[in-house]
């Protein structure tokens, strides 16, 4: 897959990611209530709320990083022995860096 495939996808993945993120802080700032044993459970819901919401920053962070690339024409070479990654390794996982021997 070469860097003008690849953009247009790279980008409609930058923008599932970011309203996914959007939905999550909605999800993060719900009250909690009043009730000991379910606020216990709120807190725990919170916790894998956070996890989400950092995992997916994360994401947007990298994806944003591979349009850079794609623009630049780079998009597609492992990051560290420079051979070109697997079209498959790419379908799977739009903002890999590196190739699978080297990930």
């Amino acid at each position: 897959m070469d860097s003008e495939q690849a953009l247009p996808l790279l980008q409609a993945k930058l923008v599932e990611m970011e309203a996914r993120l959007g939905s999550i802080k909605k999800d993060a700032t719900q009250g909690h209530s009043g009730d000991f044993a379910e606020q216990a459970q709120e807190r725990e819901n919170d916790e894998v709320v956070d996890a989400i919401g950092n995992e997916t920053r994360a994401t947007i962070q990298l994806l944003n990083k591979a349009i850079e690339r794609a623009r630049a024409g780079e998009y597609g070479d492992c990051q560290v022995c420079g051979e070109p990654i697997s079209e498959q390794r790419l379908k799977a996982i739009l903002e890999a860096v590196t190739c699978i021997n080297c990930s």
